[in-house]
């Protein structure tokens, strides 16, 4: 699993398995985590980062 944490105190987990990507929250893992194929996770975390306006 690898994490990334942004400057604002937020971070995320993402577990690559092949035929789906983990993503949770690394700051609350007891909430769960989102499964995803790989391209929509792809897509997903693109808009998160257009939302937060990261790149």
């Amino acid at each position: 699993m690898s994490s990334r944490s942004g400057s604002n105190g937020l971070g995320v987990e993402v577990r690559d398995r092949g035929a789906q990507v983990d993503i949770r929250d690394s700051k609350a893992p007891e909430a769960g985590m989102l499964s995803f194929e790989p391209a929509a996770s792809g897509m997903f975390i693109g808009s998160i980062k257009a939302e937060t306006g990261q790149s």
